[in-house]
């Protein structure tokens, strides 16, 4: 099973796949970024497979290897696997084309030589059923391959950029041959005829090396030092005893280039969800960016991602996100540093507001507590001195007990406190009475304790 960082090698295919020039006519040269993928160093020939194909199979191997879990059959939007493809045609014909090309094509692959000399040798297809229904795309790989795509191996950078200005096939094919030696420097002894075999069929001049040289390896080498990032020259050795040539082998150096900006597939999920998802963009909106990628670049498109977050955030995006995001992508607005600026400034304002508006209401609950807290000292302080105040009524003599019943009836107090219980004030106010009304009965406790509060304290 592959490990985390096995897969995560796998995911370095690239978002941004280049349009294929025959067919759409459009500058895959002039692509601003260095876009790839590590392809492992032992599936070295790749035969009958032109450019879209290509391309199909790398976003087949991305989908593959962002799985958590092997699939038999692997199952993604179409929208995004056109995404992946960089596929921007609407014309279905030439996809199925494109599809029946891959599912033709093989890998074949091959080991150090045995101990006899020999050369262990396979080949598989690239890709097994293939299938696009109801806004899907499913497809299969063959198991033998996933192992290879998930698992262990050493793999080298292919830049996709660099093979699409390839305009000879044998140059590419050249190419993909020689890159994995660029670390060491220089290839193994090639007989002729395994040189020829990496084009396929040649013609029959090809059979004879000065053809060979002039229609097919000199032109290729040419191209190869002219457009991409290595430097190749080769040296031929004779048949023993002969001045015919039978084998070459080449010498090859990485040329000195500015550091790549590299965009893997995991950078292509995360911008697709965003546009799909977050942005919520359609099917022909997507297909609109995928059509013009050379203006709509991934730094067009985060700026654009970027100018409709902070409008949405400000509140000026009244209705669709999407047409928000598209206006800003083709007049490619930003958000401006004063912008940026007046957001902070706003945003400080705000945060000193809601700290004074917190400050001020832990104040007023402080406060609150304070004054519960006092209110329940002064309910605990009433209820001692009305218990206090009938201890001293009931230990008293009977004639002191009517005389506090006889004024309390008159003062200002119990006055107040019979019309509140509507009770005539000239009624006498007995021992009973007193009893039956628990408000009259504290209110008269309280008095008792006001007029013996003093003599209460001395005893205290």
């Amino acid at each position: 099973m592959a490990t985390g960082s096995q897969v995560a090698t796998s995911r370095q295919l690239a978002l941004a796949l280049f349009d294929d020039a025959n067919t759409e006519g459009l500058p895959v040269d002039t692509a601003r970024t260095d876009i790839g993928f590590a392809r492992k160093n032992v599936l070295i020939r790749i035969v009958d497979l032109g450019v879209a194909a290509r391309r199909l199979i790398d976003a087949a191997y991305f989908v593959v290897a962002q799985e958590e879990k092997v699939q038999d059959l692997y199952d993604v939007e179409l929208d995004y696997f056109k995404w992946l493809m960089r596929y921007s045609s609407r014309n279905n014909a030439h996809l199925e084309q494109v599809i029946t090309e891959a599912q033709r094509a093989l890998i074949q692959a091959t080991a150090e030589a045995e101990a006899d000399g020999t050369k262990p040798f396979g080949s598989v297809q690239l890709i097994g059923r293939i299938s696009y229904v109801g806004g899907r795309f499913q497809f299969r790989v063959p198991p033998d391959l996933i192992g290879i795509i998930r698992g262990p191996g050493k793999s080298h950078w292919l830049s996709l950029r660099i093979t699409s200005l390839f305009t000879l096939s044998y140059a590419r094919v050249m190419y993909d041959h020689l890159l994995p030696y660029a670390s060491e420097g220089i290839t193994d002894w090639y007989t002729l005829d395994e040189l020829r075999a990496w084009q396929g069929s040649m013609g029959a001049k090809a059979q004879e090396f000065k053809y060979f040289k002039r229609d097919w390896l000199a032109p290729a080498v040419e191209q190869i030092n002219e457009v991409s990032d290595l430097h190749i020259a080769f040296e031929t050795r004779n048949e023993p005893g002969s001045r015919k040539i039978a084998r070459m082998r080449f010498r090859v150096a990485r040329k000195e280039m500015a550091e790549r900006l590299l965009q893997t597939h995991e950078d292509a999920q995360a911008l697709y969800q965003t546009l799909k998802q977050e942005i919520g963009l359609s099917s022909a909106q997507l297909n609109q960016i995928a059509s013009d990628r050379e203006t709509f670049t991934d730094e067009r498109l985060q700026q654009a991602i970027e100018r409709t977050r902070f409008s949405l955030k400000l509140g000026k995006v009244s209705k669709s996100p999407a047409g928000f995001f598209m206006k800003a992508l083709k007049e490619g607005w930003l958000v401006s540093d004063a912008e940026r600026q007046m957001v902070q400034i706003q945003e400080g304002l705000a945060l000193s507001e809601r700290r004074e508006a917190e400050a001020k209401k832990q104040s007023e609950s402080r406060r609150a507590l304070q004054f519960a807290a006092q209110d329940a000292h002064a309910q605990s302080k009433v209820v001692n001195e009305v218990r206090r105040g009938w201890e001293v009524y009931e230990n008293a003599t009977q004639k002191q007990r009517e005389d506090w019943r006889r004024t309390y009836r008159s003062s200002p107090a119990g006055k107040l406190t019979l019309r509140r219980l509507g009770i005539d004030s000239s009624t006498e106010l007995s021992e009973a009475l007193v009893n039956q009304y628990p408000d009259l009965r504290d209110g008269f406790s309280g008095y008792v304790y006001s007029k013996t509060r003093t003599e209460l304290s001395r005893e205290g």
